[in-house]
Parts: structure tokens; C-alpha cells; sequence
């Protein structure tokens, strides 16, 4: 067996964009899991790299001051979670921090004005989930959680999810039990969860269900109260199990603005429920809706903007590349008697469909893409001279990149931006910026 290697007492720097701790030894970076900005400590080595090496927390001497003691008992093996060891308060600073910093070292620039950094529920937030499920030989028994934080192949066996939607959290042990006495329970490859008004999972059963599956899986959905669905193949094998004269959509309400969504457990939808109204209140906000607005709305999915908005102002587009989920975005404004807006579909990673919506005669945009960014939009739209461009993000380093077009090609400025809080105790940063044609 190696020897460990226990360094001399160092002094944490900062954080990483994985939320490790960053300290230097002689010139060189070393990451050190488990370590926060400020803290005194002694790291174990793990790994050495001839440009920076790699460590975990081994002695800590002196903790920061928004060290706090972590709330999951799973915590550190998870990956689901990366920095319940910091503060709600101090991962706000962390993350608004970082994103300032990608946003001037990527050429995005800095904000005129940097915007409160939102925050709402941490705990128990999550509405949207995928579950791994293993049989493990060694162990006779199936596991159910998330995949480990420093090994991705293994699975780790949960038994409480503090992030988790607390009815799904409390009911894990009896998932388990419940994977456990299906006849073929090791054939289910995942569980997704699905949050709204219900609670609904989607067991991926790899082959078809045996009648004493069915049996347990009906007694489970009656004892619990939980929507169950199947899915044998791809999405669209996608089947309601019980109650079978369920309605197949689900629904969640935007109660500030008297919207209700409806959507399939497959949906994307935001995973936190609160963090999403108040960060669909501060993007209307932003824009500044006049009744006289005709608002693009890209990358709108199932109306999650596009609703709220067309309650506002005169006109909505909304355009989306998924085409059942516009359908769907489509039922949801007729449900609700919303006339005043009009939904496509188009590929908005193509230059020309992009440049093609200039027709639609809009004076503000909304954008909320993907991780992959804007840039074809940007492109597209930027040229328009259109008056105000709020831009959503999930991703810090496309937002940058798309902002710098903006910035430089197209003399747009960053009036405002700062950071949502959308996924608590992980390093997964959401933010929001606004650029005004100057």
C-alpha cells in the first residue's frame, strides 16, 4: 500500500468552479476537496499532475467563519450535492463571485450594476430527479440513489435525500423495499421523479412486467399516493400505471401571475418551484413589460415565461425546437383563455430560422437556452437592434461568450446581471442578465 502523503499547514484561497478549495504550494495549485476559502488546514495528496495537483481535507486547523456542519448524512460520498459544508449565505457569495469573474475573464464584461443574488427554498427544493437503480451481486440487493461523488460508476445506497422533494425523500426506504420484492425489480434501470400539484415516478423497466410486479407496484402507488409511470424504451413508450384513470399530464401554478402549467413527467421543467417564480417576477421586471410589448420569447418550452408575459403586454411569440413540448406550451394558454400570443417551432441553432423571426415584428426578447448557449441568436437577433434583450442562463461561460458578441459586435450593454440560487448546496450556477441596445 502508498504511504500517504500528509502536506504542511496551508492556507485555502479560494474556491474552484467544482467547489473545491484552492490553495498553492511553492507556485503550484493544488484543489483540495472538503476545503473552503479562509480555512487553515493539512490535506492528504491523491493526486500529482505536472501543472497542479489534487488533494482532500485531512486536518482542519482553523475552519471559516461559514463553515457549517452538513445536513446529509451522505454528504461527501453523494454526488448530488457538493457544498453543504458552506453556508447558504457563503455559496451565495461563492457563486455570484465566480460569475462575475467568468463574466470579465471570458469577455463577457462586467454588469453596469450587479442585481441581489435570489434565494429561496435549500432544502428539499428539488422537484426534478433522476434515480440510479443497481442490483449489486455481491450485496443480493438493489441499491437506489445518485452516482457517487468521486467514483461516477458506483451507486450510492440512499437513504434520505435532503435536497429531495421531502415526500420523495421519506420515501426512500420504501422504494427500496418496494425494488426489492419486484420479481424483476433488476431490470429497472432508473426512477425519474416529477413533482407538481403530485408526486409521480417513472420506473425504466427494462422488460415487461410480471403480474406480481404489477400487484406491488399498484399496492405501493395506494399506500403512498404517488403517481406511477412506466417507460420499457424511449420517451414515447411512456405509459401511466396507476391510477389508470388518472389524467396523463401533471401541473404546477405560477400563483403570482394565476398561471398553471401542465407538463409529462419527462418534461423539463425548473427543478425549484419557488426559485422559479421569482425568477420568472424579476426577468418580466427586467424587461419592462408596456401594454403595447410584442415580446420573442426564445427557447420558451411548456410557456414558463410566455404565459406570464402574454398576461402583459399586447403580443407573445414563443419558439421552441421541441416540438411536443410547444404543443404542449399551446394546450396551456388555450386551458387558460390566453389568446394574444403565438407558438413555432424552429431550430435556433440555425443562423437562417433565427434570422427568419425578424418578420414576427418584436421590440423585446427573452432567452433561456440550454447549456449550449445563444450564440447562433445572438448572432441573429443582434444586428436587429432590437431595444432589450434579457437573457437567461444556466451556464456562466455561454452566457459570457454570448454577451461578449453582443458587447463588442453589436454595442449592446449589460445594464444588470447577478445569480439565482436555482440549485442549492451544488455548484450549478443560474443567472440573469439584461442588455440594452446603447
Amino acid at each position: 500500500m502508498r504511504a500517504v502523503e500528509v502536506s504542511d499547514i496551508v492556507k485555502i484561497e479560494d474556491l474552484s468552479h467544482d467547489g473545491r478549495g484552492i490553495a498553492r504550494i511553492d507556485g503550484k495549485i493544488v484543489f483540495v476537496d472538503g476545503a473552503l476559502p479562509e480555512e487553515i488546514i493539512r490535506f492528504v495528496y491523491t493526486k500529482k499532475r505536472k501543472d497542479y495537483d489534487e488533494g482532500r481535507l485531512h486536518e482542519l486547523i482553523t475552519p471559516a467563519e461559514e463553515r457549517v456542519k452538513p445536513a446529509c448524512q451522505h454528504f461527501g460520498v453523494c454526488g448530488g450535492c457538493t457544498l453543504q459544508h458552506l453556508s447558504p449565505a457563503g455559496q451565495l457569495k461563492y457563486k455570484q463571485g465566480h460569475w462575475l469573474q467568468l463574466m470579465k475573464k471570458m469577455g463577457g464584461g462586467l454588469p453596469d450594476s450587479v442585481l441581489p443574488a435570489l434565494q429561496s427554498d435549500v432544502w428539499h427544493y428539488r422537484r426534478k430527479a433522476r434515480l440510479g437503480v443497481r442490483y449489486v451481486h455481491k450485496k443480493e440487493r438493489v441499491l437506489l440513489g445518485f452516482r457517487e461523488k468521486n467514483n461516477a460508476k458506483y451507486l450510492l445506497d440512499m437513504e434520505e435525500c435532503q435536497i429531495l422533494s421531502k415526500p420523495v425523500s421519506q420515501a426512500i426506504p420504501e422504494i427500496k423495499s418496494l425494488l426489492n420484492a419486484l420479481p424483476s425489480g433488476t431490470q429497472i434501470a432508473q426512477i425519474e421523479v416529477a413533482i407538481g400539484d403530485e408526486c409521480a415516478l417513472v420506473f425504466r423497466n427494462l422488460v415487461p412486467l410480471q403480474d406480481k410486479d404489477a400487484e406491488l407496484l399498484r399496492e405501493f402507488a395506494i399506500n403512498s399516493g404517488f403517481k406511477i409511470y412506466l417507460q420499457p424504451k424511449g420517451p414515447d413508450s411512456l405509459s401511466l400505471f396507476y391510477p389508470p384513470d388518472a389524467n396523463f399530464s401533471m401541473q404546477f401554478s405560477l400563483e403570482q401571475f394565476a398561471t398553471q402549467i401542465s407538463f409529462e413527467p419527462l418534461d423539463f421543467i425548473q427543478v425549484n418551484k419557488n426559485m422559479n417564480e421569482l425568477m420568472v417576477e424579476q426577468a418580466l421586471k427586467l424587461l419592462e413589460l408596456q401594454p403595447d410589448d410584442r415580446v420573442l420569447d426564445l427557447f420558451c418550452g411548456l410557456g414558463n415565461f410566455t404565459l406570464p408575459i402574454a398576461r402583459q403586454v399586447n403580443y407573445v411569440y414563443g419558439i421552441e425546437g421541441n416540438a411536443p413540448m410547444l404543443e404542449r406550451a399551446r394546450i396551456n394558454a388555450q386551458a387558460q383563455g390566453i389568446t394574444n400570443l403565438e407558438f413555432s417551432v424552429a431550430d435556433l441553432q440555425d443562423y437562417n430560422a433565427v434570422q427568419a423571426l425578424q418578420t414576427l415584428q418584436f421590440n423585446k426578447v427573452l432567452i433561456d437556452p440550454a447549456r449550449d448557449g445563444a450564440q447562433t441568436v445572438v448572432e441573429a437577433l443582434g444586428a436587429s437592434g432590437v431595444a432589450r434583450i434579457v437573457y437567461v442562463s444556466c451556464h456562466p461561460a455561454t452566457l459570457a461568450r454570448d454577451a461578449h458578441i453582443l458587447r463588442t459586435k453589436y454595442g449592446y450593454s449589460m445594464v444588470c446581471g447577478g445569480v439565482m440560487d436555482m440549485f442549492p448546496h451544488t455548484i450549478h450556477i443560474e443567472s440573469m442578465a439584461l442588455f440594452v441596445k446603447g
